[in-house]
């Protein structure tokens, strides 16, 4: 199967977010984006940032349109939020972000009406239904098709440091599940997600979508859903790996090192450089590790086998990828993925406030809601 890969500048940005609808008094979901779509995606017609439906109605994504800096897909997305609340504050519907909602039950939700969303959960059946998980995807143009896999491969490594800063998913249908991202090992679950197959070109891409293809297990390349990607219709890199971020900010920071990864890598193969890899299993191992321990985690960063703490890591990758940050004209929203550090990431500031009020999800709940509208709030607010 010969597969084309768009044209795409190098290094620019493009941002999607999955964004939960609820109730502002009890917190819990609403079912209610079908009714607010319609005007919402003809008013974004004309604007570089849409607005859609998702898997479910309880849930609407933004995405950006081609930033070329991160700040200027940031600006779309909060363009994008805008619109959004235009519709949902007359409605009375809140809006929140995570990997997972604290409390909702699956059973309670329902299914966007549209057909591939029915073929997906016929097929999957109850993992399916259970997918009630929310992301966001980073897209970073690469301007030469030789080199995705090489890049795809080294930035595997860095999957769990991404995971980590975004683990927003402790709590799952009302219990408390002891992993920072519940989201992430839930999501695998589906045919042809979780971590992407070690392919090296691609011609090994294209012999491998034939075979999906011919089998009946997809049919096409966007049915691809690992946590890294090729993205061929837009020309990038699609970093799938994130649990929904809970704040602006916090969304623009991990773009920021998504891009300035990809740019350092990108640098390297223009230097006639080999990428570094891991062996596969080490990556499912550090997947585990940061989905269960979050920031906490030690991750295995070589191959072979040296193992660091993913905090401590980050510090040093955030100090030695400055330079390029600033090149891309991001540094201030790479920067500020130390301030996750120090001050934690959505699963700490929610587990923080579950404990301060008794286990009260519904109190967690409504500070998700804060953060959406405000930022981050530290561990002593809000409680």
């Amino acid at each position: 199967m010969k597969l084309e890969f768009a044209s795409s500048a190098r290094s620019t940005v493009g941002l999607e977010w999955e964004i939960m609808l609820a109730d502002p008094a009890s917190g819990d979901l609403v079912g209610r984006a079908p009714e607010l779509l319609a005007a919402l995606e003809a008013e974004s017609a004309d604007e570089r940032h849409t607005v859609t439906g998702e898997l479910l109605t309880n849930t609407i994504e933004v995405t950006s349109g081609i930033g070329d800096s991160v700040a200027h897909a940031v600006d779309d997305i909060a363009n994008a939020i805008t619109a959004v609340r235009s519709a949902t504050d007359p409605a009375g519907i809140e809006l929140l972000s995570a990997g997972s909602h604290p409390f909702a039950q699956w059973y309670d939700q329902q299914v966007t009406d549209k057909s591939r969303y029915h073929t997906l959960i016929e097929r999957t059946q109850w993992w399916g239904r259970n997918m009630m998980i929310w992301g966001i995807h980073v897209h970073v143009g690469v301007e030469d098709h030789r080199k995705v896999f090489p890049i795809i491969n080294a930035l595997s490594a860095y999957l769990p440091h991404l995971q980590a800063l975004s683990a927003s998913s402790p709590f799952w249908a009302g219990e408390r599940t002891g992993y920072a991202s519940n989201r992430a090992l839930v999501f695998q679950q589906l045919p042809t997600a979780g971590l992407p197959w070690p392919l090296h070109d691609w011609s090994e891409y294209e012999a491998y979508l034939d075979d999906m293809v011919r089998t009946g297990v997809m049919a096409d390349a966007t049915e691809v859903r690992w946590d890294i990607r090729p993205a061929p219709r837009w020309g990038t890199i699609e970093v799938r790996a994130c649990d929904g971020l809970s704040t602006l900010p916090e969304l623009a920071s991990v773009a920021a090192l998504v891009q300035v990864l990809v740019e350092h890598f990108s640098r390297q193969l223009d230097e006639g450089r080999k990428l570094p890899e891991l062996p596969a299993w080490f990556h499912r191992e550090n997947k585990w590790r940061a989905a269960r321990y979050g920031l906490d985690a030690r991750v295995i960063v070589d191959a072979a086998g040296t193992q660091r703490p993913v905090r401590e890591h980050l510090a040093e990758i955030l100090e030695q990828l400055a330079p390029v940050a600033v090149e891309l004209g991001c540094i201030r929203e790479f920067g500020n993925n130390a301030a996750t550090l120090e001050h934690g990431a959505s699963y700490e500031r929610q587990l923080v406030l579950a404990n301060a009020t008794g286990g009260d999800l519904t109190a967690v709940v409504q500070h998700l809601i804060r953060e959406f509208r405000s930022g981050p709030e530290s561990s002593t607010d809000g409680a």
